[in-house]
Order: C-alpha cells, then sequence, then structure tokens
C-alpha cells in the first residue's frame, strides 16, 4: 500500500513539475527569439538606411566595407538586392540552401514593403542560422531589400543554460517533495502497519500483540482506529483467556470427583454378583477411564491454547529418534512395524518447547490405535523448501477423502471408530501445537491405502 500511494503522489508531483516547467521554458525560448529578431531587425534597418542612400559608386564601397566588418564581427550574411533580385553587396560566407529558401520567403515580403515580423523558434537543437530582411525604402518607393542571415549559437547557448536551470530546479522541486511524500505516506500509513503488524500477531497466536506505538504519529482518524482496534482485540482476548481458564479449571477439578468415582468402582467389585452386574461394571469403568482421558485431553488443549511459552531452537533430528526409540516397543506389542525411511541429520527448527515430540506422540499413537495388526508405519525427516518435514505415513485403512478436512477437528471421528479408546483431541491438539509453532499439518491419502500426516516447521 505504501508502495501505491508513494507512486501516486510521486507521479501526480512529477507531473506538475513537468506542466510547470514546459511552460517557463517555452516562454523564455520566444522571448529569446524575440530578442534575438528585435537586435539584428534594428541592425537590419540602418543598413536599409545607408543602401537606400547609395547614390554613387562611393556610397556602394562604403556599404560594402560596413557589412563586410558587420560580417567579420559577427559570424553573419548579409546581402543587399535591388528590386529585382540583383545583388548590390554581399559580405559574410555562404548560406546553404535551407537558408537561400528562407531568404527567398523574406526577400519577397520585404520587396512589397514588409518587414520580417517573426523568427523560428530558437532551441538548442536549432535552427542554426535564422533569416530576416528589411525593405530598403518605404511604401512604393521600395528600391531594394538588406538580407541577414543570423548565427543563432548565442541565443541557442542562452537557451540551453535557461533550460538546464529550470530543469535542475524541476529535479530539485520534485526531489524536495518526494521526500515530503516519503514522510507524509510514513506519517499515512503508520497506524496501518501498526494494525498489520497486530492482526499478525493474532493471527499467529500472540494473545499480547497491539496495535500501539511508541510514536503516536499518523491521522487521528486511523489513531483512533488503532486505539479501538486494541480495545477490541483486549475484549476478546480476555473473553477467550476467560473460556480457557474455565475448560482448565473445569478439566482440573472434575479429576478429583472422577479419580474418586473409579475408586468406589473398584471397591465395590467384590460384592457385585456374576454377569450381568459385573460386565456392566466393567463398561462403568471403561466409560469413567474414558471420561477421564477426555478431560486430561481438554486440559492438555487449553494449556497449549494458551500460548504463553515461548519459540525455542530446537534438535528435530534428534527428537524424531527419541521418539522411535520410545514408540518401537509399543508398536512391537501391537504386532505392527515402525521403521524409517530416513531422518535427515542436523534439521533444526524454532517452535513451542518440544513441539516435535509432542506432535510425533500424537501421530504415532493415533497410527497404533487404527493401523491393524500386521501393517507398517514409517516416519521421515528431511529439509523441504526451507522447511523441517516430518512425515508419518501408514498403510492402514487410511480415511475417506471427504472425512480428510474433518480429521484435525476436535471430538471428531470416523462412524467406524466409535469404539477405540481415545477422547478425538490428539490430532486436534497436534495442529494447533503446529501452528502456534509457526507451521502447519496436514492429512493426505497414501498410496494404495492408509493416511499420509506431515508435520511442517520453519526451519531455523
Amino acid at each position: 500500500m505504501r508502495r501505491r500511494l508513494l507512486a501516486v503522489l510521486l507521479v501526480l508531483m512529477g507531473a506538475a513539475a513537468v506542466l510547470l516547467s514546459l511552460p517557463l521554458a517555452s516562454s523564455y525560448t520566444d522571448g529569446r527569439t524575440e530578442h534575438l529578431l528585435l537586435q539584428r531587425r534594428s541592425e537590419a534597418v540602418r543598413y536599409a538606411d545607408v543602401a537606400d542612400r547609395v547614390r554613387t559608386e562611393a556610397d556602394r564601397t562604403e556599404l560594402s566595407a560596413e557589412i563586410r566588418r558587420y560580417a567579420e564581427l559577427y559570424g553573419a550574411t548579409v546581402t543587399v538586392v535591388d528590386t529585382a533580385g540583383r545583388t548590390i553587396a554581399r559580405a559574410g560566407p555562404g548560406a546553404p540552401s535551407s537558408i537561400e529558401e528562407a531568404g527567398d520567403d523574406a526577400l519577397r515580403r520585404a520587396l512589397t514593403g514588409r518587414s520580417t515580423e517573426g523568427l523560428p523558434t530558437v532551441r538548442p537543437w536549432g535552427p542554426d542560422t535564422v533569416v530576416l530582411a528589411e525593405p530598403v525604402g518605404r511604401d512604393e518607393q521600395v528600391s531594394g531589400a538588406v538580407l541577414l542571415a543570423v548565427p543563432t549559437d548565442s541565443a541557442r547557448h542562452d537557451v540551453t543554460v535557461r533550460w538546464s536551470l529550470i530543469a535542475a530546479g524541476a529535479l530539485a522541486a520534485f526531489s524536495a517533495t518526494a521526500l515530503v511524500a516519503v514522510a507524509l505516506a510514513r506519517w499515512l500509513l503508520r497506524p496501518v502497519r501498526d494494525l498489520d503488524r497486530a492482526v499478525v500477531g493474532l493471527a499467529s497466536g500472540s494473545p499480547q500483540a497491539r496495535a500501539d506505538s511508541d510514536t503516536d504519529t499518523g491521522p487521528p482518524e486511523l489513531r483512533t482506529l488503532r486505539q479501538h482496534f486494541d480495545t477490541m482485540a483486549e475484549a476478546v482476548m480476555d473473553s477467550i483467556s476467560r473460556q480457557r481458564a474455565f475448560v482448565a479449571d473445569a478439566s482440573h477439578q472434575l479429576r478429583n470427583p472422577l479419580a474418586t468415582l473409579v475408586l468406589r468402582l473398584e471397591n465395590i467389585e467384590p460384592y457385585l454378583s456374576a454377569d450381568p452386574g459385573r460386565a456392566e461394571h466393567t463398561h462403568a469403568l471403561d466409560e469413567a477411564e474414558r471420561l477421564e482421558e477426555l478431560l486430561d485431553g481438554l486440559l492438555a488443549l487449553a494449556r497449549v491454547e494458551s500460548g504463553t511459552a515461548e519459540l525455542v531452537d530446537q534438535d528435530v533430528s534428534q527428537a524424531v529418534r527419541e521418539r522411535l526409540a520410545a514408540w518401537t516397543p509399543v508398536f512391537s506389542d501391537a504386532g505392527l512395524e515402525l521403521t524409517t525411511s530416513g531422518v535427515a541429520a542436523s534439521l533444526r527448527a524454532r517452535a513451542l518447547p518440544d513441539a516435535v515430540g509432542r506432535v510425533l506422540d500424537a501421530l504415532l499413537d493415533n497410527a497404533a490405535k487404527f493401523v491393524p495388526s500386521g501393517g507398517h508405519v514409517d516416519v521421515h525427516a528431511a529439509l523441504w523448501n526451507d522447511e523441517v518435514s516430518v512425515r508419518v505415513v501408514d498403510d492402514g485403512p487410511g480415511v475417506p477423502e471427504e472425512q480428510l478436512p474433518l480429521l484435525l477437528r476436535r471430538f471428531v471421528r470416523a462412524p467406524e471408530h466409535q469404539n477405540v479408546p481415545g477422547s478425538g483431541l490428539g490430532l486436534a491438539i497436534a495442529d494447533e501445537i503446529a501452528r502456534l509453532s509457526g507451521g502447519r499439518l496436514t492429512a493426505t491419502p497414501n498410496t494404495p491405502h492408509g493416511l499420509a500426516v506431515e508435520l511442517r516447521l520453519p526451519s531455523r
């Protein structure tokens, strides 16, 4: 947004500088051309008066000497002709054909008694020479004309210098306004950047992220919006904190009565008669244990969602090897094969404390529950596109494709797995750990059958 705002401001300021500079440059060019015309016309008028007084050969010689001195001094070409176009006197370098054409037009005007009223506009690139003519005599007494082919070196130099000064002034003004535009854009967008930073922080799981800034700058409306956002964030995070605290407190407080209930159920077992009493007692104990697992899961989820832990650097390779060593006996007892297709060395990531171990525990526990005996589970860890990837792949029955989006949601279980022990929170907790660590957890089908769950964490 800042770049777009700066682009608009700079384009507008650049257009304003150009639109102001062009008329100024054009005005000076026209004025300098007019000054050249007036200056040289006065000299042409003087030579026309001298030519009008020519009566004898001595007068002609005097005229030739005078225009010769002028031509040598200014590098101009002076030509005096009669009404028939015959040259009476000439001095200076020969003129090119383009100048002769311009001179013919000026000569025709002069022989009708009209002076040259305008010259081609003198610019840095040309013309190199301009031609003007003045009639000799007046009205019906026109007896010839004086033509001046005048070099424009001095005029073009003056125009070049003035245009350079105008361009330098425009560039300096544009640079100054550009600095003002940068400062203005920074002042306007500072509250917006603070808001963006706070939103990103809240979205990434940092509950303390706020839009407040040490430098209270920006338009009053945006500063007010920033304050309102902070107030809203405080209210939302307070509400979320209360909900999480309630879940954590409720889970913790229910554990003691539940433990007492389990103990009482176990104590009455000797007093129960044979079936169906003992069978119902066993079912009651199973449900109590399931409820205990559910409370433990809720408590763990509330602790993870609190987001109080700081991200730390950790050795992913070592964490994966340790969890594989810990789970290998469990898989062996369940009749499953746990292998690794490769754990790259020196994999490091910045995440919540023991994030890799906790997520891997949830994934392996999930595989141990749902993969039938005789199945195979493989773990692979590697660096992939500046991210650390830990992938758990099994060849179990898998999950229907339409149920994959629900796999990481809380308490969601497939209908055929309703009787499998567990709270339905394991993958949800793992997903929350991955998210708070700045990574992600994804589940995809495995070919030809099974499930592949992958943890991605930003590389250190």
